[in-house]
């Protein structure tokens, strides 16, 4: 009895101790997402990302953002206006897993369409999609190589 009483405690106390993560946990923790973050942050879209979704979520690596002109970043990220269009385009509504992905024009939560190509490897305008499927409690990221602007 004692022996049981003493394993259920643990196995509470592991069972308590296993945090849930949502996208914005899930994207600092993979470690080469520290601008987007910083972004997120100045935008005020934390409190969203790590809200019930789903969402999905192309997530551009900070080498991504180095692809952009150091003044021009800058700027960006003091606009919060064009920054907020800028990462809420990278954000579908729903939880869409690699397997699910067709080719074709996506409505994103900014409010414009990005267009979704599948030959020769997965495309979101143009930005290669270099890896899938990052599950989080509340969607799902899916890493790309270059930031998208919205039209």
């Amino acid at each position: 009895m004692k022996k049981t009483l003493v394993a259920s405690i643990l196995a509470l106390g592991v069972a308590f101790s296993v945090q849930a993560k949502d996208i914005v946990d899930t994207a600092v923790s993979a470690g080469n997402f520290k601008t987007l973050a910083a972004a997120l942050t100045a935008a005020g879209l934390i409190d969203t990302l790590k809200g019930k979704g789903p969402f999905t979520v192309f997530a551009p690596t900070d080498a991504a953002f180095a692809k952009i002109p150091k003044a021009d970043l800058d700027a960006l990220l003091k606009d919060k206006a064009k920054l907020t269009a800028v990462l809420t385009y990278h954000v579908v509504p729903g939880k869409v897993m690699a397997k699910d992905v067709k080719a074709g024009k996506v409505k994103s939560v900014q409010g414009s369409e990005i267009t979704v190509a599948t030959m020769g490897g997965v495309t979101v305008d143009n930005a290669k999609v270099t890896a899938t499927d990052i599950v989080a409690d509340n969607g799902v990221i899916h890493v790309i190589d270059t930031v998208i602007l919205p039209r």
